[in-house]
């Protein structure tokens, strides 16, 4: 299968690292999590009370 198998650092090369850039961490990823639950509770009630109005204006 492709990808099962890892490539072996020939001589003197180094295995590649994974690093983690500041603001890739999980507290970080925890925190964009709730910003972005909280934007999309505000859009739909900010569309719900936009539709109330135009409902009631147009009654």
């Amino acid at each position: 299968m492709f990808g099962l198998r890892r490539k072996k650092p020939k001589d003197g090369e180094e295995e590649h690292r994974y690093y983690l850039l500041p603001g890739m961490g999980r507290s970080n990823r925890r925190y964009r999590n709730k910003i972005q639950m909280w934007s999309i509770i505000a859009g739909i009630a900010g569309s719900a009370l936009i539709g109330l109005a135009l409902w009631l204006l147009n009654r």
